[in-house]
């Protein structure tokens, strides 16, 4: 996972680079719980663009760290979303509480 943190716009995107079964997440999950609470950013990215697999423990990443930006004040948002993994979110709900955006917004270099 890459990490890129924008302080002008206090935009954190973080860019998988793995699939997203139970042991890569566990090790995502406490990555990027360090690095939210390290930022407080007002957005939270999560870029999808290399990630061709994922089960129920990258759902539960997605929630989590879904709470865990709002305790700040912060909005989480999902971009570069194939439509396999699409799906997946349509059906766990997770689309009712979290965005997919196009493209990444107010992203400054």
């Amino acid at each position: 996972m890459n990490v890129k943190h924008f302080i002008e716009d206090k935009i954190l995107l973080f860019e998988f680079t793995e699939e997203l079964d139970h042991h890569e997440s566990e090790k995502i999950r406490k990555r990027a719980d360090y690095e939210i609470q390290r930022f407080m950013p007002k957005k939270v990215i999560l870029d999808f663009k290399k990630v061709s697999f994922m089960d129920s423990a990258g759902i539960g990443l997605i929630i989590g760290r879904y709470k865990s930006t709002n305790c700040y004040g912060g909005n989480l948002e999902l971009v570069n979303v194939k439509p396999k993994i699409k799906r997946i979110f349509e059906m766990a709900g997770v689309l009712k509480i979290v965005s997919i955006v196009e493209n990444i917004q107010g992203q400054t270099g």
